[in-house]
Formats: C-alpha cells, structure tokens, sequence
C-alpha cells in the first residue's frame, strides 16, 4: 500500500543518498502545486527523509534547501499562473467548483498582507491556493517573493526537524 511505497522510497534514499535533494525538492514543488498537491501524498516522504537526517543517512542543509527551493518555485509559477491567467482561472476546476476560493483568498489577504503568504505555507487548504490567488489579485512580486522565500525556509525546516532532530518517533521506524 501507500505506507509500502513511504518504506521503499526511503530504502532507496538511504542507499543513493545523491537523489535525496532532488527527490525532496520534487516532492516540495508538488505539494506546494495548485491541484497537483491534492494527489501527491508528499508530507509523509518529507517527514521520512526528516528521519534518515536524524539517523545519520542524511545532511540536513542539503535537504532543507532543496525542500524549500522546490516550495519556494512551485509557489512562483502558482503566483504566475494566477497573475497572467486572472480572468479564466476562476473558470477553471478547482476554483470553478469551489467559487468562494477567491473571495475567501481576497479576504485573508486584506486582513494578513504579505504575512499571508507565509502563514498560508503552514496550513493546508491555503498552502496551494494562497500563492494564486495572490496573482489573481496581483500582490506585487517582490514582496510576494520575499514572503515566499521566507516562508518555505520555516515550512521546511519545522517540516524536517521532527525526524531531523529526533524529536518524533519516525526516526525509529525507519531504521
């Protein structure tokens, strides 16, 4: 099953230690993807790579960076998509589906600012949608970026810091 594949990706890390940044930041642009994040089960992996860091099989640095690159871009071209396609998106699935999004985004925006965008990285409903919306309603870039950046360095490193740090308990379970 599921939990099946989490191991075998994990035994594969620790045997080609070379692939884990790039198959962490993978899995960062994935969950941080509008719709895509929804498929792709990407937390548990990142928790388990978190767990090959605190058992020795991993460097944290490495990790950390490529897990917050891979956020940091998949939320850049979100904003992109939002910013340059404002119009027919919300006639587009998700968000024709569920038209409260936008206004529901508008208004988080208006109360947070900028810091939306980082609080919006920790909670999952907005982790995706947040950056799009955020181009709909044309957040200028750099400070959007800066925020983004921000952001996913903190979402990265909360994320990877429980197995990293030995502070749960899937460190023991992956060895």
């Amino acid at each position: 099953m599921l939990s099946d594949r989490f191991i075998q990706l994990a035994e594969f890390v620790r045997q080609h230690g070379a692939w884990a940044p790039p198959i962490a930041g993978l899995l960062a642009f994935l969950k941080s993807f509008p719709v895509v994040s929804v498929f792709i089960p990407a937390t548990a992996p990142l928790l388990a790579l978190g767990a090959l860091i605190g058992a020795g099989s991993l460097d944290f640095v490495p990790i950390w960076i490529a897990v917050s690159l891979g956020a940091a871009l998949g939320d850049v071209l979100s904003y992109w998509l939002g910013y340059h396609y404002r119009d027919g998106i919300r006639h587009v699935w998700p968000l024709s589906r569920y038209p409260e999004t936008l206004p529901r985004g508008e208004a988080f925006f208006r109360r947070w600012g900028v810091l939306g965008i980082v609080l919006a990285r920790f909670f999952g409903p907005l982790r995706a949608s947040a950056p799009i919306v955020a181009g709909v309603f044309e957040m200028p870039f750099v400070p959007f970026q800066v925020a983004n950046i921000l952001g996913a360095l903190l979402w990265a490193g909360i994320l990877l810091a429980p197995g990293a740090f030995g502070f749960g308990i899937a460190r023991d379970w992956i060895r």
